[in-house]
């Protein structure tokens, strides 16, 4: 039986170290969720001595509200500057966040969040009264408080990445540093690859699962510490990718089940690696496709449509949730793919919905699923900064750009905080979190914007200022151009649990010409850089680099401008 995410935690239980301290109150016990008028989460996520940013989730256990204003007041000399997903204004100590026009909705049992940044001096104290359109929460029916007894040994923590060092894999890492300045990232945690049944005991000698999680032990010491895991393997898997076909044929369920996800269940549930916090991140690149690339879509492919008819996308991914999430210190984090990808309205909701039949197939529930990654292995810029959605430019809306087509969403950050609020409105746990790969989308060096483009028309603008420079969001292999982004971090943004890097950069997509292997990785015209493109990328141009290596082969080429580029820049 899978064992259950603590709902609601409330921030007294969370971790409160290096990474934040926060503060809520929720019912312990589910009987008393309803005397609870409404919950709310602070949690301070970063703070540097004269500053801090914050997140807030609010929980609404009361009738369904059209609108909402959550109000605090400060004990010390703390000053909102600025907020993000809420209108935040402040008046003395007093603080009021109302809904924005896109949030107001807030369902019986539902949440939201939204984050702000503020100055200090002195002490940083957490507010002690939160009130939701003038009802107090974290309080009882009777007027008690509600704090939740602590968490048993073995119980999840809301964010595994806060207060935690995340492993370095040494095969990486040996990699980056044999290159020239590669000493400089070499040290950066990256996810371990799990991308065939092999890969569980170790390829041509190489470290296997269980080698893996004895170094983390080691890495760990006396902290905690979370090692990420790429669960890649599904049959038929990347069913609109050539580059990245998997060992299982379309029908080989009964294969994955029992020799790749058991047998990976059974090394992290040893008890010898209870004390790891293991972050599994569920078959990247899967369930888009069944939204996507299926019949009558003009994007379908054969392929996706054989495995949307036999369910094994589905099954697999329930199974693995199912059994993963058996063990009580596995956070399972499910691929969401990208905003280029899943941002327009006829993918958006339906993916979510994906994602949820999945997430309740094969015996698993909503509760096995910690969280949700996007733009795994990809390239879209975090933030756009010269552009926003609702831009308007020589009467055009920026939605009507040929960058943008029509998209909702115009970065990672934006579009993963929306679908963690789409996601939780149909089902899931209100307390889930976003991860986002940033390993390759800084996209730094001499071409990155430093302003709007020029206003002349919609295209100049966008086009001029936006700092993802592929020629198409479709475009996904070996990208020209692309810089490593962020650095990996804890609690960036409101809902995002952290910034990864989930792939590990200097590992190629795929090959730009046929390199035959016995890896069962095809050829993929999309990583050959004089493709044309397909209906998936509106037929612009690949954007390759040349002379790649097949797909998890090192690239030295791609390395070397990852570094170039990178944003913030390498120093």
């Amino acid at each position: 039986m899978s064992r259950t995410r603590t709902a609601l935690l409330a921030a007294m239980a969370l971790v409160a170290g290096a990474t934040g301290t926060a503060i809520a109150a929720v019912p312990g016990a589910a009987g008393a969720a309803a005397a609870v008028p409404c919950t709310v989460d602070y949690k301070v996520q970063n703070d540097w001595g004269s500053g801090f940013t914050a997140s807030v989730t609010i929980t609404n256990n009361s009738a369904a509200k059209s609108s909402w204003s959550l109000k605090w007041s400060y004990a010390g000399n703390q000053k909102v500057t600025s907020g993000w997903n809420a209108k935040v204004s402040q008046s003395g100590a007093n603080v009021t966040a109302a809904n924005e026009s896109y949030n107001g909705t807030l369902a019986t049992g539902g949440s939201t969040s939204f984050g702000f940044q503020g100055t200090y001096s002195g002490s940083n104290a957490v507010p002690a009264t939160f009130t939701l359109d003038g009802v107090t929460c974290n309080v009882d029916s009777g007027g008690g408080p509600t704090d939740p007894p602590p968490d048993p040994p073995g119980n999840r923590v809301n964010n595994p990445y806060d207060g935690a060092k995340v492993y370095v894999n040494p095969e990486w890492s040996e990699k980056a540093a044999a290159e020239p300045g590669g000493s400089r990232i070499a040290n950066q945690p990256t996810g371990v690859w799990l991308d065939r049944t092999a890969a569980i005991n170790g390829v041509n000698g190489g470290m296997g699962l269980r080698d893996h999680l004895d170094e983390a032990l080691r890495q760990k010491g006396s902290g905690e510490l979370v090692i990420q895991l790429v669960i890649y393997n599904l049959p038929g898997r990347d069913c609109a990718a050539l580059a990245s076909n998997g060992e299982l044929g379309p029908t080989e369920i009964d294969k994955y089940k029992t020799q790749y996800i058991d047998p990976i269940k059974d090394i992290l549930a040893d008890s010898k690696y209870a004390d790891l916090r293991i972050v599994t991140t569920v078959e990247i690149d899967s369930l888009p496709n069944l939204v996507t690339n299926v019949s009558p879509r003009p994007t379908a492919t054969p392929n996706c449509d054989v495995m949307k008819a036999n369910g094994n996308y589905v099954k697999g991914v329930g199974y693995a949730l199912n059994k993963l999430g058996d063990v009580p210190n596995v956070y399972n984090y499910v691929d969401a793919g990208h905003h280029g990808w899943l941002g327009w309205d006829d993918n958006f909701g339906a993916s979510a919905d994906m994602f949820k039949q999945a997430a309740t197939a094969e015996g698993a529930t909503v509760a096995d699923v910690h969280g949700f990654i996007a733009n795994t292995a990809n390239y879209s810029a975090l933030k756009e900064d010269h552009f926003s959605i609702g831009d308007n430019v020589a009467g055009k809306s920026v939605r009507e750009s040929k960058w943008v087509s029509w998209n909702r969403y115009v970065d990672e950050l934006s579009y993963a905080q929306a679908l963690r609020d789409q996601l939780v409105s149909i089902g899931f746990d209100s307390g889930i979190g976003m991860l986002i790969d940033t390993s390759r989308n800084g996209w730094g060096g001499a071409n990155r914007p430093t302003g709007p483009g020029a206003t002349t028309s919609v295209d100049t603008y966008v086009d001029g200022g936006r700092y993802d420079r592929r020629f198409n969001t479709g475009n996904w292999c070996n990208q020209s151009g692309a810089g490593l982004g962020e650095r990996p971090q804890a609690s960036p943004e409101a809902g995002i649990d952290a910034y990864v890097w989930m792939k590990p950069p200097g590992e190629s997509d795929g090959a730009s010409e046929v390199i035959d292997n016995d890896e069962g990785k095809g050829f993929d015209r999309m990583c050959d850089p004089t493709y044309t493109g397909n209906p998936r990328n509106d037929n612009n141009m690949s954007g390759a680099l040349d002379n790649a290596p097949i797909s998890g082969h090192w690239f030295s080429a791609q390395f070397q401008e990852l570094m170039k580029n990178a944003y913030p820049p390498l120093s």
